[in-house]
C-alpha cells in the first residue's frame, strides 16, 4: 500500500521519534501529529528531577530546536485530543470534532496517571506527568512545605528525594514492603529504602492512603490505613498510569492493558503503536509493555519502519534508570521478580554494586547497577548477545553464591 497521508497521535518522544524517521526513511507525503498538550514535544524524565529541583527552565526540556521541528514539515495540531478513531473510514476525530484522514496511523498516546478517588480537587494535591504538572510542583514546593508523596514506585521516589534535597520534611506511604521493589525485586528495593531513610524521609510502607483532611480547600493532611494522620500542605499522587486508549475503546482495535500489538509493533493493517501505551510481543519476554524513555524512542522507530514496509521484530533489550540524591540506578533488562539476583560486582551493603538476574539456561536475563555504568553497560552486551544466541540446555550456570535477598 501506497502512503499518502500519515498521521501521529502522540506528540511526545515516540510519537516525535516515529514523525522523524518517516521522513528520514523516505516518505514525503502529508504528515500529521497530533498532541493533547500544547506544547512542542518535550523530555519528560528531566520533568521530577532536574525542573523540579529547580535547575533548568521549560525551555530547556524541548526535545529539538523549533527549526528541526519545521523542517520535518508537519502539520502541528497540539492542543487538541484524539476523541475516536474510526478504522473503516481511515479517520481520527478531535476534541474539536474536525476528522483527520489518514491511510497510515502512529498510536502514540502514551499514558495517564492514576488519581486517588478523593482529594484531587484540593489545592496542594498534584500528580506528575506533564511540564505543567511539573511546573506547579516546583512552585509549590519553593515554600518549603511537609509534603507527603502517595507511592513510592521510580516517579515516587524520584519526586520525595528533591523535596528532601530542597529541605522539605518528606514522607512517603506505599502499600507495599519497599520503595520500588515492583521494579527492582525486594533486595535492591530494600537499599532504597535505607537511601531515602539515611536523607531524612518518614516511610511509611505497608500501609495505604484512606483519605485526606483539609481546611478551606486546601489539602491539610493524608489519613493513613493505620489509623494515623500525616500533616502535609502538599501531595505527590504517583500511584502508577494506564495507557490513554480511551479513544480507541469503540474502534474495534485490540485494546487490553494498552494497544495490543504484534511483533512489529501493528495493531492492524496499517496502523501501528510506540511507547508507553503500545504493548507488543517480545521475541524474547512475551508480551510486555515497557513505560520507560529509552523504549519509546526506539519503538517510534520501530513502528514507523513497519508502517513503511520494513518489518523486523521489535527485540530491545529494556532500559530504565533513576537518579535519587547521588545514585543512579540502572537496570538492563527485564527483571523477574521470581528470580534472585546474583551480585557480580561492589558491595550491596554500602558501595556501588552491580548484580543480574540469570535464567534457567544460566544466560543473563537483567542487570541492576547501583553507580557502576560501565559494569552495566559491560553486563548490557551480554544481554544482547543472550538474546542473539539459540537457547542452550537448561543448566544451573552463572549462579553464584551471593545473592540480594530479603534478609539482605
Amino acid at each position: 500500500m501506497t502512503l499518502r497521508d500519515v498521521v501521529v497521535v502522540g506528540a511526545s518522544a515516540a510519537g516525535l521519534t516515529a514523525a522523524e524517521t518517516l521522513r528520514r526513511d523516505g516518505f514525503e507525503g502529508r504528515l500529521t501529529v497530533i498532541g493533547d498538550e500544547p506544547h512542542a514535544p518535550y523530555d519528560r524524565p528531566p520533568l521530577s528531577k532536574q525542573v523540579l529541583r529547580g535547575e533548568w527552565e521549560r525551555e530547556r526540556v524541548a526535545l529539538r530546536a523549533q527549526e528541526s521541528l519545521d523542517a520535518l514539515d508537519v502539520d502541528w495540531l497540539l492542543g487538541n485530543r484524539a476523541q475516536r478513531l474510526d478504522v473503516g473510514a481511515r479517520t481520527v476525530e478531535l476534541g474539536d470534532g474536525t476528522r483527520v484522514p489518514f491511510d497510515g496511523l502512529v498510536v502514540a498516546t502514551g499514558v495517564r496517571p492514576r488519581r486517588l478517588p478523593f482529594g484531587h480537587d484540593l489545592d496542594g494535591v498534584h500528580v506528575l506527568r506533564g511540564v505543567d504538572d511539573a511546573w506547579d510542583l516546583r512552585e509549590a514546593l519553593q515554600e518549603r512545605p511537609p509534603v507527603v508523596v502517595v507511592g513510592a514506585g521510580f516517579l515516587g521516589a524520584e519526586a520525595a528525594a528533591v523535596a528532601r534535597e530542597l529541605g522539605c520534611a518528606v514522607t512517603i506511604v506505599d502499600p507495599l514492603d519497599a520503595p520500588m521493589v515492583r521494579q527492582l525485586g525486594a533486595g535492591m528495593a530494600a537499599r532504597v529504602a535505607r537511601l531515602h531513610i539515611d536523607h531524612g524521609v518518614d516511610l511509611r510502607c505497608g500501609t495505604g492512603v484512606v483519605g485526606v483532611t483539609e481546611d478551606d480547600g486546601r489539602v491539610t493532611g493524608v489519613r493513613l490505613g493505620d489509623g494515623t494522620v500525616t500533616p502535609a500542605r502538599v501531595v505527590v499522587v504517583a500511584i502508577g498510569s494506564v495507557p490513554a486508549v480511551d479513544w480507541l475503546r469503540d474502534s474495534g482495535l485490540p485494546v487490553g492493558d494498552g494497544l495490543l500489538c504484534d511483533e512489529y509493533c501493528e495493531a492492524a493493517p496499517g496502523i501501528v503503536g510506540a511507547g508507553d501505551v503500545a504493548s507488543w510481543i517480545h521475541p524474547r519476554f512475551g508480551r510486555i509493555r515497557v513505560e520507560h524513555r529509552m523504549n519509546a524512542t526506539e519503538q517510534g522507530m520501530a513502528a514507523a519502519r513497519t508502517l513503511l514496509g520494513h518489518r523486523t521484530p521489535f527485540a530491545p533489550i529494556p532500559y530504565f534508570w533513576t537518579d535519587q540524591y547521588d545514585s543512579r540506578i540502572q537496570v538492563y533488562g527485564r527483571i523477574s521478580t521470581d528470580i534472585e539476583f546474583t551480585v557480580v560486582d561492589g558491595d550491596p551493603e554500602d558501595g556501588p554494586f552491580a548484580a543480574v538476574q540469570f535464567d534457567a539456561h544460566g544466560r543473563p536475563r537483567a542487570v541492576a547497577a547501583w553507580n557502576m555504568p560501565r559494569t552495566a553497560r559491560t553486563w548490557r552486551a551480554r544481554l544482547v548477545d543472550a538474546a542473539s544466541t539459540p537457547q542452550p540446555t537448561p543448566s544451573t550456570a552463572g549462579v553464584g553464591p551471593s545473592h540480594i535477598t530479603d534478609a539482605e
